[in-house]
């Protein structure tokens, strides 16, 4: 059966390495996974300034 470069790769940095899942689930708690603040998520969308359709045109 063929295994690709980025298949047989992966299958052995994950056995070279049993823990790199742990540690990717702990580097995303730090960056992402944190509760959303619905009034700041609001107010963000609220200041968004739209953009021009082609904004490599000179301004009128």
């Amino acid at each position: 059966m063929y295994e690709s470069d980025i298949t047989r790769f992966i299958r052995e940095l994950k056995q070279t390495r049993p823990t790199i899942e742990d540690e990717q689930r702990q580097g995303r708690a730090i960056w992402w996974d944190h509760p959303q603040d619905a009034d700041t998520s609001r107010r963000n969308q609220e200041s968004r300034v739209a953009q021009r359709p082609y904004v490599y045109a000179s301004k009128p």
